[in-house]
């Protein structure tokens, strides 16, 4: 878009934003325009500044605020409003559960359009905050400059511009610097702000995405319930002395690290999926524990990064499965197994089913830490593993359990599922968009019995959602 064009997009006075939308924003309407803006709460009266504008809708940004909502309240954390996180924190907790109890409705019957019971009252979180047990941070050479850092002429010292922290929404190379994360532990900020200095103070590269260029590149932290602490260090070259030196200070400095580890990835992009994870001290993993199992959990690992709220989840899941000894149950996309494992006890067999085969391993390392001899587990696409041969050999399932990426199932394995013929399916989602279009594909063999809001992410706009489907009784005329 051009400066011109810019500059004409109007200026709207004395707006009242009615209510939430995706992606954390909010919605105003000014006649038959929809627009989207960011950083407000229903009933907020604000004079906007349109930055886009399409056919149908419009984008714009609060520049005013002429009365705030009384639902409104104040952020905790500093970095509000210019990290891409935690939205919703001006919105007390209750008002969030609304909302995100509201979504739910709205996408299974807005773009489901199928017959649904009354939606069970939202799961909310114990922990509204330090909840995460999983934060990956970023080290980089161009700091997102804050209003203070302008102020200060920061920008003309180039060590100064080094940070660590969280990407900029829209800006693949600034990244924000960060004090204090209200999501993890508060060792996580400890680890990473020590971490920082240290690099600051040994004049350590940061990385620079754009040529790439640089040592220090990407820090991972992951908690447990159990009290084991992981930390990751991700470096863009091999400096086996500048590695021990940093790696032994963290060891020094944070003894209850139970699992320190780190990479040496040299690939243009960030992700360690296919990287040697090398071990500098203590495990390879760390444990956590749900309702007596064990969980083992490595660097590449998957597991819900709510630790508490995934227990809810999983037993709200157990509970519209209502296994008995009898039962064969499909885990589809089951990861590391995790809900495999926990509804195993209660089935004749479990069968899991997932795409990564480090994770399948981990499955099934999981299930024997635990003595659980009842699952077996298949690495795979999931459209091409669960066929209808799949089902004739292994048997028909007594109980689907589906739990999808955002994305959704492809249209393969739902076509799949409906030959297998189930008589129930648990389906879990992060993405009640993609859920209700997959549920309009159900629809004609299967009949929603209960939906099950659960929220694992407060301050955010995520939510995830269980639902019951019942075969439909076959009429005979």
């Amino acid at each position: 878009m051009s400066k011109k064009n810019k500059k004409s997009l109007p200026l709207l006075t004395n707006v009242h934003i009615s209510d939430v939308a995706a992606e954390g924003k909010a919605i105003a309407k000014v006649d038959d325009l929809v627009i989207f803006v960011p950083f407000v709460v229903p009933d907020d009266v604000v004079d906007l500044q349109i930055t886009k504008k399409r056919k149908n809708f419009a984008e714009a940004r609060a520049i005013n605020f002429v009365k705030y909502a009384e639902d409104r309240c104040n952020a905790v954390c500093e970095h509000f409003g210019v990290c891409g996180g935690c939205k919703w924190q001006i919105l007390p907790y209750e008002r969030q559960l609304f909302y995100k109890q509201k979504q739910v409705e709205d996408s299974l019957l807005r773009i489901g359009k199928i017959e649904l019971p009354a939606v069970l009252p939202i799961v909310g979180s114990e922990q509204e905050y330090f909840y995460r047990n999983k934060l990956e941070f970023t080290f980089s050479n161009r700091k997102w400059l804050t209003n203070l850092d302008e102020s200060e002429g920061i920008e003309a010292n180039p060590k100064s511009m080094n940070g660590l922290g969280f990407h900029i929404p829209g800006m693949f190379d600034k990244v924000l610097d960060i004090n204090k994360c209200w999501l993890q532990d508060d060792i996580s900020n400890s680890i990473r702000n020590e971490i920082r200095r240290y690099a600051l103070n040994n004049n350590l590269s940061f990385f620079d995405l754009r040529r790439q260029e640089g040592f220090l590149r990407t820090l991972m932290i992951r908690t447990a319930s159990t009290g084991e602490l992981m930390v990751l260090v991700v470096f863009f070259y091999d400096d086996k002395e500048q590695i021990n030196n940093l790696l032994s200070y963290i060891k020094k400095m944070f003894p209850q690290i139970t699992s320190l580890l780190y990479v040496v990835n040299r690939k243009a992009n960030d992700t360690i999926t296919d990287q040697k994870i090398e071990l500098f001290d203590g495990r390879e993993y760390i444990v956590e524990e749900m309702e007596g199992l064990r969980f083992k959990i490595g660097a590449k690992s998957f597991y819900q990064t709510n630790s508490r709220q995934a227990y809810n989840l999983y037993k709200v899941v157990r509970d519209f499965a209502r296994i008995d000894d009898r039962m064969l149950v499909y885990d589809l996309y089951t990861g590391t197994g995790t809900i495999a494992n926990f509804v195993a006890r209660k089935a004749k067999k479990v069968i899991g089913i997932e795409y990564v085969p480090e994770a399948i391993e981990d499955a099934k390392e999981n299930s024997a830490i635990n003595g659980i001899v009842n699952t077996e587990f298949f690495a795979g696409d999931m459209k091409d593993v669960l066929s209808q041969s799949f089902v004739d050999y292994h048997g028909q399932p007594d109980v689907i359990i589906t739990d999808p990426p955002r994305a959704g199932m492809h249209e393969d394995v739902i076509k799949t599922i409906l030959l297998a013929s189930a008589p129930r399916i648990v389906y879990v989602s992060c993405n009640p968009a993609t859920q209700a279009r997959d549920l309009q594909m159900l629809d004609a063999d299967y009949k929603i019995v209960a939906v099950q809001p659960v929220d694992m992410f407060p301050h955010t706009h995520h939510v995830e959602n269980v639902v019951l489907l019942e075969k439909r009784k076959t009429v005979f005329v």
